[in-house]
């Protein structure tokens, strides 16, 4: 079952996703922030192994029940997401496991809207802020990998401009 209004913005890390929400939010846009880099402070204060560069597994398990609780609540109308389960479900792929059966019914079930919008590597802008726990290289490979996975699961991908923010956010909002 499709949810029109749900929009995904998937990409590479440290490519801007951040930034360009913060920017559809000061616009009147809804937003959903990225589960992942909550649940990353949140183990940090807690000293907690569950981080992605720790127990990979234990913690995107995690982080697929907080995309599925963050599709859950999100509002009525359109909503921009910060990344989206098909990213959860590449990472676990990238990973080598296999999606237990709860993950695949969720995937059955929560559809986001078409386009994805997909944020590309950006050198210039990239760093390692400590919460990402990869070099650059990395993160063109993740990019790789989520494009290929967006594309397995049906998704129409739109990639944003390399530009200012409110350029980028300009793009996104014509591209509707």
């Amino acid at each position: 079952m499709s949810q029109p209004e749900r929009f995904v913005l998937t990409g590479c890390s440290g490519g801007g996703k951040s930034t360009l929400l913060a920017e559809l939010k000061r616009r009147g846009e809804q937003v959903v922030p990225e589960p992942g880099r909550e649940l990353v402070r949140e183990q940090m204060a807690k000293g907690s192994d569950l981080l992605p560069w720790a127990d990979a597994k234990g913690f995107t398990l995690e982080l697929a029940r907080r995309t599925i609780d963050a599709w859950d609540a999100a509002p009525p109308g359109r909503v921009f997401f910060d990344r989206g389960l098909i990213d959860v479900l590449a990472h676990l792929d990238f990973l080598g496991e296999t999606e237990p059966d709860w993950l695949t019914h969720a995937g059955a079930r929560i559809r986001y809207a078409d386009p994805v919008f997909v944020v590309p590597p950006w050198a210039e802008i990239y760093e390692d802020d400590g919460e990402r726990g990869k070099d650059f290289a990395k993160a063109v490979a993740e990019y790789d990998a989520l494009c290929a996975a967006y594309d397995r699961h049906g998704y129409e991908r739109i990639e944003l401009p390399i530009a200012l923010v409110t350029e980028r956010a300009d793009f996104l909002l014509t591209a509707l």
